[in-house]
């Protein structure tokens, strides 16, 4: 199959658009146009990035990988390279590079081609390690995948196995008049009095 002209692709975009607007539909045409203008203002800005990124390289570097590079880390570049089956690169290298660029620490734990499901390990601190702190990292890993990876439809997050609870430092305030200094413990006798034992 040739490849579709742009004047082509315009033309048959109009005369689609006509053929809405004879059947008094007017919903339905007014929904079209409105797709129509999202999908031009889309490939308008990855044609615009494209541009961009081409044009910061300097010429007299010469051909090489660079380019290709910086359009596959682009997250609009990819985006439409994947949508249309042009990424070079497979599944596994795209989740990592996707991985790569959320801000928290986290790494793949295998992926399952059937299902769509991403498991995510926690590879260090989330904060508080607080779930809700957590959710920010699993939802910060979709948005990134959704560019790169859309193959990835769930993503599910697993605690590293070094992650443990804060522990709970427990404070007790002495009481007015009792004996003591700072760096001692009280500790309280058999007989009821207490005695100062230096720690």
């Amino acid at each position: 199959m040739s490849p579709v002209t742009a004047e082509e692709a315009g033309r048959r975009v109009e005369e689609i658009l006509d053929r809405l607007a004879s059947s008094g539909d007017e919903q339905a045409c007014a929904a079209v146009e409105e797709l129509v203008r999202v999908l031009v203002d889309f490939y308008g800005a990855g044609l615009a990035r494209t541009v961009e990124l081409l044009g910061r390289r300097p010429a007299d570097q010469g051909s090489g990988a660079a380019p290709l590079t910086e359009l596959l880390g682009d997250e609009l570049v990819a985006g439409l390279l994947v949508l249309h089956d042009l990424h070079p690169e497979d599944v596994p290298t795209r989740i990592a590079r996707a991985l790569h660029g959320v801000r928290h620490s986290v790494e793949s734990a295998g992926f399952d081609e059937t299902t769509g499901v991403l498991r995510l390990r926690v590879t260090g601190s989330t904060g508080c390690g607080c779930p809700s702190t957590q959710e920010v990292a699993r939802q910060a890993a979709v948005e990134a995948l959704a560019c790169f990876a859309p193959e990835v439809t769930a993503v599910e997050l697993e605690p590293s196995a070094a992650s443990r609870e804060p522990a709970l430092l427990q404070i007790a305030t002495r009481p007015p008049g009792s004996p003591g200094t700072p760096g001692q413990a009280i500790r309280s006798g058999g007989s009821g009095r207490s005695s100062v034992t230096a720690r």
